[in-house]
């Protein structure tokens, strides 16, 4: 066997490798969480979402996220969902990217740099125009039963007794993209959405019926499923 070019190649590969890992390591990785006070106690859920900003060789800018919208198990049958999504006129994919980089600037009262966020620890309120949107349905498995929720008055679609008590955002260790599989090698993204909304898995057009039942504006000109899950 020819051992000449070994070195050379294990070189690039490691170079290969090394760039990969740069490209689609997160710049950081957020929890988002909602409480919900209900006529059985508080209820809570959260879902951790990977920010990637573009560090490919395109030179497109387009910063991404991945992960799931949070589902909160209300009990009673009754639930709450946070899509990945905001309405600004319509629905809005990008403003999720942006969500605890803005929550934290408002909580310190200064500009938080993005490429600071990673090093950040604490947790700090969601509020106002960072609220994203929020949907219940009143059959998880019937996408044309979604309602939206107001986040001021959950009772007009929970029902009495149900009310937004928080939404907040901490930033989580991001980890050793790939290996980024929890405890002491960072935070994984949180996945499952598609267990508590089975016809996201399926074909067709689900996660648009989802949408337009709740009366959301501008769903044809989005891809409907990244409001429930990214990847």
């Amino acid at each position: 066997m020819n051992f000449k070019w070994f070195g050379p190649i294990a070189l690039l590969a490691a170079l290969v490798i090394g760039d990969q890992i740069r490209i689609n390591r997160p710049a950081h990785k957020y929890r988002l969480t909602l409480e919900v006070e209900t006529p059985e106690g508080r209820k809570s859920a959260s879902s951790v979402v990977a920010v990637h900003p573009d560090r490919s060789y395109t030179r497109r800018g387009q910063t991404r996220t991945l992960g799931d919208a949070v589902f909160v198990d209300l009990g009673q049958g009754k639930n709450l969902v946070a899509l990945l999504a905001h309405v600004d006129g319509k629905l809005v994919l990008d403003d999720v990217n942006y969500v605890a980089l803005r929550a934290y600037n408002a909580a310190a009262g200064k500009r938080v740099p993005f490429s600071e966020m990673s090093r950040l620890t604490g947790i700090v309120p969601v509020k106002g125009e960072l609220v994203p949107v929020l949907v219940t349905f009143a059959d998880p498995a019937a996408p044309g039963r979604a309602r939206a929720v107001a986040p001021d008055d959950a009772e007009a679609m929970l029902g009495k007794g149900y009310r937004l008590q928080a939404i907040s955002a901490e930033v989580v260790p991001n980890g050793y993209w790939p290996l980024d599989f929890g405890g002491a090698l960072g935070e994984p993204v949180t996945r499952g959405i598609q267990a508590k909304l089975p016809w996201l898995s399926g074909a067709g057009d689900s996660a648009a019926t989802a949408l337009r039942a709740a009366g959301l504006p501008g769903v044809e000109g989005i891809d409907a499923r990244e409001v429930f899950t990214r990847k």
